[in-house]
């Protein structure tokens, strides 16, 4: 028995504790009498980080019989394209019956694996390899093959047109099971399935606990369907499972047959758990940017109202404000993005945001101004909410400020009205009004809003005033 450095091995490669190798160093002793009695070569392999890859620890071969090896391979990595029935055991934690496999020295063998768990969790695979051309299974296949293709003729007629089987022609791997939970058809995306992971043998004659990728035996998943179907009349499992790289969507189908019991169905789902992956990624990522791009507003409107209070001039003074306002209006849209986690906004959260802000910033003015929100509600991306944000902080600011001079009280509406291909927001107030011909043409927060408008949002603005008060509406492209 040749046995170095299973202790650096596993350090080197795998992500065992120490109590974990403790276990695999203690089960090295008895391998050797296992080779022994079962006349095959005996190893033990380890999970190392990468899912589809194993590390041989430990090795034992035959005293009295002949072994399949020339050379030690304790230290030599287990593929899963090679050895699927190792990777299988070792990421399920079932067992796996004499499955062929290819060693690294390039011989074809089979495999019957057992898992090393330690407190319920996989650390190890015990693999007893035999010749591939045992005659049991030689027998077994043939008999498979014969008996297979002529109980199932009547069964695959009903799926077949023009002597071309539906089946070879659909995006799924298709495997029928007998009532043993044997296989008796397969299609042949089936097999490109189990041999991109790694299986050395035709399906056929297959048992079902040897190529299922979950837990789950033939007997468990009969019993299951006996029993739900009794309770619901459902008749179908439906399951998604992770193996490996891939990531499978199984459907099982039960037959009330002898012929044929069990169809199972997989889908390759990879590509599209792929995409959920980036999406999620990009999100996590567009909530970070947002998140510190309010920051960084904040930051500078901050420095901006330390600057208003150190500032003696009144002028001044009340521009510094007003800027700071813009970009808390800004930094207030980014906020709302960042919970978000995706580049669009409700318009309803990112108008209301402003409106609480606004009236909290004239709180102190002792005056009962009620504001209301209200109208419908629908996305906008990041940039639109921002022009839309930085318009209604400029107009609610400008009527608070200015509509109910020498009134103790009034009332804003802002609507918002969702069109076909132009929406609009309405900001209403029965203030004082003003006179918008004698309106100063050079006033910042009205050049701010019609450029905005017109450059940022593609719309228009509307402004009527009055003694009654003052309706200003502006709209923007969908």
């Amino acid at each position: 028995m040749h046995n170095p450095n299973i202790r650096e091995l596993s350090i080197q490669y795998t992500d065992l504790t120490k109590h974990d190798i403790l276990k695999i160093e203690n089960m090295v002793c008895s391998i050797q009498s296992l080779a022994d009695v079962s006349n095959g070569d005996v190893f033990i392999d380890c999970p190392t980080r990468d899912k589809d890859v194993a590390i041989v620890v430990a090795e034992a071969k035959p005293l009295n019989g002949k072994s399949m090896y020339k050379n030690s391979v304790v230290g030599k990595l287990a593929y899963r394209s090679n050895e699927p029935a190792v990777l299988r055991t070792l990421e399920l934690g079932i067992a796996t019956k004499e499955l062929k496999a290819v060693t690294q020295e390039m011989v074809n063998v089979r495999q019957s694996v057992a898992p090393i768990k330690n407190n319920n969790r996989v650390i190890g695979a015990l693999i007893i390899e035999k010749d591939v051309t045992s005659k049991i299974n030689n027998d077994r296949y043939v008999e498979m093959l014969t008996e297979g293709y002529k109980t199932l003729t009547d069964t695959l007629m009903s799926i077949t047109e023009g002597g071309n089987p539906i089946t070879n022609n659909l995006d799924q791997a298709i495997i029928m099971f007998d009532e043993d939970g044997v296989v008796r058809f397969k299609n042949p995306k089936a097999d490109r399935l189990y041999s991109k992971l790694g299986y050395k043998d035709t399906l056929i004659g297959m048992d079902y606990d040897n190529i299922s990728f979950d837990n789950s035996t033939f007997e468990n998943v009969i019993k299951e369907s006996n029993m739900e179907n009794a309770s619901s009349g459902q008749s179908i499992q439906v399951q998604e499972v992770n193996v490996g790289n891939l990531f499978l969507e199984l459907k099982r189908i039960f037959i009330p047959a002898k012929t044929i019991k069990l169809i199972l169905m997989i889908k390759d789902i990879t590509s599209m758990k792929q995409k959920e992956k980036e999406l999620i990624l990009k999100s996590v990522a567009i909530k970070e940017i947002h998140h510190r791009v309010k920051n960084n507003l904040q930051t500078v409107a901050s420095l901006l109202r330390l600057q208003a209070r150190r500032s003696d001039n009144e002028s001044t003074k009340e521009s510094l404000n007003e800027s700071m306002n813009r970009i808390l209006s800004i930094a207030a849209t980014h906020e709302i993005l960042a919970k978000e986690g995706i580049d669009e906004v409700n318009i309803q959260d990112v108008v209301s945001n402003i409106k609480n802000n606004t009236v909290k910033y004239f709180d102190g003015e002792s005056k009962n101004i009620k504001v209301n929100l209200e109208g419908d509600d629908f996305k906008i991306d990041s940039d639109k909410a921002t022009s839309i944000a930085l318009v209604v902080n400029e107009l609610l600011q400008n009527s608070m400020h200015y509509a109910f001079k020498n009134k103790d009280s009034g009332i804003i509406d802002i609507i918002i009205k969702k069109g076909e291909i132009y929406s609009a927001i309405n900001l209403i107030d029965n203030g004082i009004g003003f006179d918008i011909k004698n309106k100063r043409s050079n006033s910042l927060g009205l050049s701010i809003v019609k450029n905005l408008v017109k450059d940022k949002l593609n719309g228009d603005i509307d402004i009527v005033s009055n003694n009654t008060g003052t309706k200003i509406r502006f709209d923007f492209k969908n």
